[in-house]
C-alpha cells in the first residue's frame, strides 16, 4: 500500500495507464500546485486558483495564464516578438 516512490501524486491511479503516464502526470501535478513568480509584484506568491488562472497571495493581483503554469512556452514567444516589435518602433 502507498507504492508511489516513482510516481509522487499520480499514486492515486494504482497499476493502471503505465508508469509513463502516470510520470508525466505526476510531473504537471508538481508544477501546477508549486508557487510561481509575481509578474507585478515579483513575489513568490502566485497560486494556481482555477483552470488558466493565477492569484498573488501577497498584493492580490489575478492573472490568466496557462492551464497549469502561470507562463507558457507560446505565450513566452509572443511576448518576446511583441517587445521586439516594440523595441523597433
Amino acid at each position: 500500500m502507498g507504492r508511489t516512490k516513482k510516481v509522487g501524486s499520480a499514486g492515486r491511479f494504482g497499476p493502471r495507464y503505465g508508469v509513463k503516464i502516470r510520470k508525466l502526470v505526476a510531473k504537471i501535478e508538481r508544477v501546477q500546485r508549486s508557487k510561481m513568480v509575481c509578474p507585478r509584484c515579483g513575489a513568490k506568491a502566485v497560486k494556481r486558483a482555477g483552470y488558466g488562472i493565477y492569484q498573488c497571495r501577497k498584493c492580490g493581483a489575478v492573472f490568466a495564464g496557462g492551464a497549469y503554469t502561470l507562463r507558457t512556452i507560446v505565450g513566452e514567444s509572443v511576448a518576446k516578438a511583441l517587445e521586439a516589435k516594440r523595441g523597433s518602433e
